[in-house]
């Protein structure tokens, strides 16, 4: 993340200050605010490393003793796990923590509407992001990750709340 978070200040076209932030938006002459919430969603593709190493951050496939010099992954430079053993747990410890932030920042919403953007799309966390709507009135979830667009339109999985997958895939101007 280190090197997107870098680049935020490099481009007028990328925003990406943390790992999670928060960005309240007024619109005064249209008589309304928004609160975004942009949480990360990693931990849902951080895995034991010995398991299915096509769709995982912690693989011991790609993080072992790789390039010339046969090394293996660390992220302690930029403060993430030590080694592919420490991985899922260092995600998924960072996701309870997004977690409780969001949470404290749509409790505190005044805003008129309050929108999460992440990640991974529709359908991961489902019971997180219903109660979300339900007991703080989350009114949109905006994702990603597959590379098609999708509109979960009221849907019931989410307590009636509205999912978006982009499916952009970067360039979109």
């Amino acid at each position: 993340w280190d090197q997107q978070i870098a680049y935020t200040w490099a481009s007028p076209r990328w925003v990406m200050p943390a790992p999670y932030f928060f960005q309240r938006v007024n619109y005064p002459d249209q008589g309304f605010s928004v609160d975004i919430v942009f949480i990360d969603s990693n931990a849902m593709d951080a895995k034991d490393p010995a398991e299915d190493s096509e769709h995982n951050i912690c693989s011991e496939k790609w993080n072992l003793e790789q390039g010339d010099d046969k090394r293996s992954a660390s992220c302690t430079a930029a403060g993430g796990p030590s080694d592919v053993w420490a991985c899922k747990k260092w995600f998924w410890d960072f996701w309870a923590e997004n977690k409780a932030w969001a949470e404290a920042k749509l409790r505190a919403s005044t805003a008129d509407w309050q929108i999460i953007v992440t990640h991974f799309p529709c359908g991961h966390e489902i019971g997180w992001y219903r109660m979300l709507h339900a007991s703080y009135g989350l009114d949109l979830l905006v994702t990603g990750h597959r590379h098609d667009q999708e509109l979960w339109r009221s849907s019931g999985l989410l307590g009636g709340m509205t999912c978006i997958v982009t499916g952009g895939g970067g360039g979109v101007t």
